[in-house]
C-alpha cells in the first residue's frame, strides 16, 4: 500500500550544488598547486647546495674571514714577532698543540707538518684557511684550531690561530 504525498511541494532527491566536472577541475587545480610547491622546495634546496651563499673554503661564512688578522704585512717585512698571536683571535678553539712547523704533508694529507716532542709518532698534519702557514716554517709555535678526521694521518689540525714562541 502506497502512502499518498500530502505536502504541496513535491519531494525530490537532494540536488548537488556542483557537477562532477566542477569537482574534477578543483581536484586537478589542487593537485597542480601541491606539485608546484613540492618542485619549488626541491629546486630551492638543491640550488642552495650547488650555489652556496658563502664561498669560503672552510664553510664558516664571511664573518670569520672578516675577523681574521691579515698576514700580508708579515710577508713585506719578513719578520715575525715572538709572543704575538696571528690568525683568528676572536674565536676560541678547543684543540691546541705546540711544536715546530715544517713544509710538507703526511701521507699526502695537509700542507704542513707540526713536529712535536715525542718523535715521529707525535707529528700532526696541518691545514689552514685562515693563516698562511708558510710564514711560520722553522718557528716553534703554539697552534689552536679544530681537529678534522682523516684516514691517512693520525692527527689533522685545521689551524685557526698561531702564537709564535721562538
Amino acid at each position: 500500500m502506497d502512502i499518498p504525498n500530502l505536502s504541496s511541494n513535491p519531494t525530490s532527491s537532494p540536488i548537488s550544488t556542483s557537477s562532477p566536472a566542477t569537482q574534477n577541475k578543483s581536484l586537478i587545480s589542487l593537485t597542480v598547486v601541491v606539485v608546484v610547491l613540492i618542485l619549488a622546495i626541491a629546486v630551492g634546496f638543491w640550488s642552495s647546495k650547488i650555489f652556496p651563499f658563502s664561498k669560503s673554503n672552510n664553510g664558516t661564512g664571511l664573518l670569520n674571514q672578516e675577523k681574521a688578522i691579515s698576514t700580508d704585512n708579515i710577508k713585506d717585512k719578513g719578520e715575525i714577532q715572538v709572543g704575538k698571536l696571528y690568525g683568528d683571535t676572536a674565536t676560541s678553539f678547543k684543540d691546541s698543540a705546540t711544536g715546530t712547523i715544517e713544509k710538507g704533508s703526511i701521507n699526502g694529507v695537509g700542507t704542513h707538518i707540526l713536529n712535536r716532542e715525542g718523535g715521529i709518532s707525535q707529528r700532526a698534519s696541518l691545514t689552514s684557511s685562515v693563516v698562511d702557514l708558510d710564514l711560520f716554517v722553522g718557528h716553534k709555535v703554539e697552534l689552536k684550531g679544530e681537529t678534522n678526521s682523516s684516514k691517512q694521518t693520525s692527527w689533522l689540525l685545521d689551524v685557526g690561530s698561531v702564537k709564535v714562541l721562538e
